[in-house]
């Protein structure tokens, strides 16, 4: 029988295009360790590997299955960059600091696909990303981007496409103009969750799922993280959980907001199809963003973060289905063979959380919908910072992330009417 994920709506077309996933055994005992890590998608994995490649004793435990949150079920895009524009960030903090953030995350891309090629890991990469304007009155902020990213960023691949190009690019004419991005690109994200799982192993790591956290106590200089089973005493203690973090602590749950994102795949479209001729992927300028690409074997994989609670995969396939047709009137009737949803976590200011959330423990998240390329690369910032270089990780822990207003009662009916509001200006 197909496992399906506790956590999380449906089941993707990742998994089953992933091939082997191989299972873990739960936590049976009390654990010393030196590192703890609580999370087993992408910032935790890639922590855990790192961490263990250096000769760390690292424990790391998942409450489910490695992947069944939004590391193992997303878009599947790196973009470039941080969430925000770099001109946007230049604003809040200036071009040095933005720069060296921009920086950042260039180098977040590269190691992604650096370690994947070092390690073996067939993440099905696709190059190239379109972001495109749906209302004319922003056509002129995409032009003025890609001048910026060049003059400004020193980044040289994004090009700016009038409506004409755009429509070429996508095979619809909905859009007004956009960018193109040939130094980024597409992933199968759950294969790269299994292989970074198999490198962390390979390295030593000691690798638990089925193991839900209880409590985690920082006092006396040692982290204790209990479990059903036992406990894990340790020095230090890695929270990755993102948006499924529930009441694990406060602080992260303050901060980080847990909104559904679906996704549909279709059956392949075929080689005569008009829809992404060039084979990149698709954010648009939406608030509540539509993000869409085509697969290896040519399925239109298309998701939109929505409002509405859904929870039977027949429902994200109705809401799929009509987003789709909005774009590609001719695939109003496509068959859409899979359909599944998840969490993404996202801050006030859409940047990423990371803080101290009590001695000797460091929680990280609220990747806001950027999370295949930085939250891999987070991971290996905080292996440099066990071992004593904390100064790159500084870059992000300093970056100004209110809570959310109205505390953990009143956040999410809060988000409920801020999102209608912003679905609402989408369509005006």
């Amino acid at each position: 029988m197909n496992y399906q994920s506790p956590i999380s709506p449906g089941r993707s077309w990742y998994e089953d295009t992933a091939g082997s996933r191989p299972q873990y055994p739960a936590l049976d005992g009390d654990r010393a360790c030196d590192v703890v890590i609580i999370g087993g998608g992408f910032t935790g994995l890639s922590a855990a590997a790192h961490l263990a490649k250096a000769g760390t004793n690292v424990v790391l435990i998942d409450a489910y299955r490695f992947g069944d949150g939004a590391s193992g079920r997303n878009g599947g895009q790196l973009g470039t960059g941080q969430r925000a524009w770099a001109e946007e960030l230049e604003a809040e903090y200036g071009l040095s600091r933005a720069k060296a953030l921009f920086d950042l995350a260039e180098e977040a891309k590269a190691h992604l696909l650096d370690f994947a090629a070092a390690n073996d890991i067939g993440i099905d990469y696709m190059p190239g990303q379109l972001s495109v304007a749906h209302k004319k009155r922003y056509v002129d902020d995409y032009k003025r981007h890609a001048e910026i990213m060049a003059s400004r960023f020193g980044y040289l691949h994004v090009s700016f496409m009038d409506a004409a190009e755009t429509a070429e690019r996508l095979g619809s004419t909905r859009y007004f103009g956009g960018t193109r991005d040939t130094g980024t690109g597409h992933i199968h994200p759950l294969k790269l969750v299994i292989g970074t799982a198999k490198v962390a192993v390979a390295a030593g790591a000691h690798l638990f799922e089925q193991t839900p956290s209880t409590g985690i106590v920082s006092n006396g200089g040692k982290v204790k993280v209990t479990t059903p089973r036992g406990t894990i005493t340790a020095d230090k203690c890695l929270i990755a959980v993102n948006a499924y973090g529930g009441n694990l602590e406060p602080v992260s749950a303050s901060h980080i907001m847990p909104i559904g994102s679906f996704i549909g795949a279709t059956v392949p479209l075929g080689a005569a199809s008009k829809v992404l001729p060039g084979g990149e992927s698709v954010d648009d300028s939406r608030f509540v963003v539509r993000y869409f690409r085509k697969s290896k074997d040519g399925r239109l994989l298309f998701g939109g973060r929505e409002v509405y609670a859904v929870n039977d995969p027949k429902d994200i396939h109705i809401h799929i289905r009509k987003q789709i047709a909005e774009l590609y009137p001719t695939l109003k009737d496509v068959e859409i063979t899979h359909g599944w949803g998840g969490y993404v976590g996202i801050t006030v200011p859409r940047k990423p959380f990371v803080r101290e959330v009590m001695p000797k423990v460091i929680s990280m998240g609220g990747y806001s919908g950027h999370g295949v390329m930085l939250s891999n690369f987070f991971g290996k910032l905080y292996a440099e910072t066990v071992a004593g270089n904390r100064d790159r990780l500084k870059l992000i822990e300093d970056l100004k992330i209110p809570a959310f207003p109205g505390g953990r009662r009143l956040r999410a009916p809060l988000l409920f009417l801020a999102l209608n509001w912003f679905a609402l200006r989408d369509r005006i």
